[in-house]
This record gives C-alpha cells, sequence and structure tokens, in this order.
C-alpha cells in the first residue's frame, strides 16, 4: 500500500504521537512550532476521515436497498 492515503487508524495514532512528545519532551521553540504545525495537518485529515465516514452512514441509513459506491463519491469530492 505504498502511496496511499494514511488511513484515520494510523493518522490518529501519529496525532497521539506527536500530542505526547510535545506534553512530555523538553523542545525548542521551532521544533514545538513544526510538531504543532504537523499535529494540526493530521487533526484535520482524521477530520475528513470522520466526515466521510458520517456521511456513509447517513447514505445507508437513508436507504438500506439501495448500494452506494463510496469510493466514486470521494474521488468526485477531491
Amino acid at each position: 500500500m505504498a502511496g496511499s492515503k494514511p488511513n484515520f487508524e494510523v493518522s490518529l495514532t501519529k496525532l497521539e504521537k506527536i500530542v505526547e512528545q510535545l506534553e512530555t519532551e523538553e523542545l525548542g521553540l521551532e521544533e514545538s512550532l513544526r510538531l504543532f504545525e504537523e499535529g494540526i495537518k493530521v487533526s484535520k485529515k482524521c477530520e475528513e476521515s470522520l466526515k466521510s465516514a458520517e456521511l456513509k452512514v447517513k447514505k445507508l441509513l437513508e436507504d438500506g436497498k439501495t448500494l452506494v459506491n463510496f469510493d466514486q463519491d470521494q474521488s468526485n469530492s477531491e
């Protein structure tokens, strides 16, 4: 799966590690800002994944009989 987008769990783990570093390590200002910026980017990816999952659930609940190609929906939104 090289080159594919990281999934939610991978992104969340990365975000947790960043938060842990910021909370526990003695970091300089530049490194702290770099990690903070990276954390913001990762958190936005997590939020997008959650919103996408919520949309899928809503579509399934609207009509449990109709099959929807979710991969096609994602490619249209990018």
